[in-house]
């Protein structure tokens, strides 16, 4: 991605489009409240776009050419994520209408016990998200699922999803299939074997910090409506067809993930397997979100199709549950698909322009020991994702930006690595406006505001790298 290196903008004018985007988003926060997706935020991130396209033409005379490449650069860097997006939308509404989703709530009212279910929940989500490298597939899926037995037992949904996050981002973190732990060993030239070996000492301690924390959660937690489980279960029982066959559907969806196909592949197969389970298991509720009297050919394509992309409304007499088992489908992810085009427009003209490089040296002024190496490293992690609102461009950034330093300094690739990765790529799903963020507030159905103080291994984990620095813990310098 090309920047304006004509002129490096002044740091003070570069942080100008920050502080208006940041002032923007807080009063339409403020304003709108969980509606700031429907349209507010984007016309924010726009807003803050437009003041820094004004100040790099009209101050630096940076070319609109450079910019436009820069946001068509992003957007294409985005293309992927979208899709898979989308596709995210129609397995919420499949694997729910198929009734794969209620038999997961059904068994897990029936085996896991309100005190230990925060913890189950998270050690759940670190678990299939190890086995398959996927933060967003596992929480898409199976956190989907605990997040509705979680709801159904009465504890407050931050933690459910903060649980459900912490899990998914951890078995990500450590996983060797997935895509940000290969990319960021990648960047700095570190093998990804000793790149993994090396994350233990920062990301073991904060994962069983987080573990401690949900087990006391659930212990003290008041489960207000845990004594309706029962209830919830027999309703469930009584709408959907619940089957233990239903399990072949994820069960299939992860086999795809083990075999290492692309993610947009397994997740439209799982979208198929959905759908086939759908007519088979619930041709009743087939035939009503398809409108017919009777499930012939074409009520059920009007069905299928209907649950894929659009919203559905299945009344089960509980209000609860009636709220717990609708769907919104492809549809219901386009407001995010808006907020994630126009904070690339953002990310993009930050880069182009060159104020993103101009804010970034900052960084690199206060590095003199290891410490401030990896503060800064950690620092820069989370700096980037919040103008940048993407995990990727993140980690590539924060790489390139502190490999020459660090090779200077004779500290470790490892330690560089390490730290994009306690930082850049765990804190993503904490900012509202990042793609991270974004998609799992989205996909879980929390205020990203809501779940964030819940998250406690992505908001440990980038403390514990600087704990584990301050005392140089497995910390060596090269000769």
């Amino acid at each position: 991605m090309k920047e304006n290196t004509a002129k490096l903008p002044s740091p003070w004018v570069s942080a100008i489009p920050l502080v208006v985007l940041t002032l923007l988003l807080y009063v339409v926060i403020r304003a709108f409240g969980g509606a700031a997706i429907d349209g507010g935020s984007q016309i924010a991130l726009l807003s803050a776009t437009s003041v820094c396209v004004m100040l790099s033409i009209g101050i630096y005379r940076c070319r609109w050419a450079r910019l436009e490449e820069a946001i068509i650069e992003n957007i294409r860097a985005s293309a992927s994520a979208i899709l898979i997006l989308l596709l995210i939308g129609a397995i919420a509404g499949t694997w729910m209408i198929s009734g794969v989703v209620p038999t997961l709530i059904y068994y897990g009212l029936k085996i896991l016990h309100p005190a230990f279910f925060l913890v189950a929940s998270c050690a759940i989500c670190a678990i299939v998200s190890l086995m398959t490298g996927s933060s967003w597939t596992t929480i898409a899926t199976i956190g989907v699922a605990l997040m509705g037995i979680g709801r159904a037992m009465g504890f407050p949904e931050g933690w459910v999803a903060g649980a459900i996050i912490s899990g998914a981002y951890f078995g990500d973190k450590l996983s060797l299939l997935s895509d940000t732990t290969v990319l960021a060993s990648s960047t700095v030239g570190v093998d990804v074997f000793t790149h993994i070996r090396y994350m233990l000492y920062t990301t073991v301690p904060s994962m069983l910090i987080a573990l401690t924390t949900f087990t006391v959660a659930g212990l003290t937690l008041d489960h207000g409506a845990a004594t309706h489980a029962e209830l919830y279960a027999e309703t469930l029982d009584a709408t959907f067809h619940i089957s233990p066959w239903l399990l072949l559907v994820p069960l299939a969806t992860g086999i795809l993930i083990a075999r290492k196909l692309p993610a947009i592949v397994t997740l439209f197969c799982a979208v198929v397997f959905a759908c086939v389970a759908m007519l088979v298991a619930q041709p009743h509720l087939v035939m009503q979100v398809g409108g017919g009297t009777e499930l012939d050919a074409m009520t059920a394509f009007r069905g299928v199709l209907s649950t894929c992309y659009g919203p559905t409304a299945i009344p089960t007499g509980t209000p609860q549950l009636d709220e717990l088992v609708a769907t919104r489908g492809m549809a219901g992810m386009l407001n995010t698909v808006w907020l994630i085009i126009c904070a690339m427009c953002f990310g993009g003209v930050m880069t182009g322009s060159g104020m993103l490089r101009s804010l970034t040296e900052i960084f690199l002024r206060w590095v003199r020991r290891t410490f401030s190496a990896v503060a800064s490293t950690v620092g820069a992690g989370i700096f980037f994702n919040l103008c940048t609102a993407d995990q990727y461009i993140s980690i590539i950034l924060s790489g390139r930006l502190f490999r020459e330093l660090y090779a200077e300094r004779g500290l470790e690739p490892r330690l560089l690595s390490r730290s994009v990765e306690d930082s850049a790529t765990v804190c993503s799903v904490l900012i509202p406006w990042n793609s991270c963020g974004m998609t799992q507030a989205t996909v879980l159905g929390v205020s990203t505001f809501v779940y964030m103080p819940y998250c406690i291994f992505n908001i440990v984990s980038p403390l514990m790298s600087l704990l584990v620095a301050a005392i140089g813990w497995k910390i060596k310098k090269q000769q």
